[in-house]
């Protein structure tokens, strides 16, 4: 059964730091680009960053470049995004999500992905 797992949200001040976790199951992180979307109340869903699992290369939404960052664990099928320095505007429930390829292929799927996890809201507020 192919399951990706979300988990880390939660409510912090502008300025804090979460980490999320996207725990993969059911098949190997290897051949696939995963990352993070976010969507704001009243707002599309945009991307926010992604990582190949093939290469190692990442990409970064221009909002969050220099205060997230994207890894992967193959042993553990798991990818985390750490976010620092987090803004009001970064508020959101993030989904991940993964795409067979690279992150161009990633990047290009839209709602298109291959599988989806369920959201986890991420509130900054003071």
């Amino acid at each position: 059964d192919v399951q990706l797992q979300a988990s880390g949200g939660g409510l912090v001040q502008p300025g804090g730091s979460l980490r999320l976790s996207c725990a993969a199951s059911g098949f190997t992180l290897r051949a696939y680009a995963i990352g993070w979307l976010r969507q704001a109340p009243g707002k599309e869903r945009e991307g926010v960053s992604c990582i190949s699992n093939s290469d190692g290369s990442t990409w970064y939404t221009e909002s969050v470049e220099g205060r997230f960052t994207i890894s992967s664990d193959n042993a553990k099928n798991t990818v985390y995004l750490q976010m620092n320095s987090l803004k009001p505007e970064d508020t959101g429930v993030y989904y991940c999500a993964a795409r067979i390829g690279g992150i161009m292929n990633w990047i290009l799927a839209g709602y298109g992905m291959d599988y989806w996890g369920k959201g986890t809201q991420v509130t900054v507020s003071s």
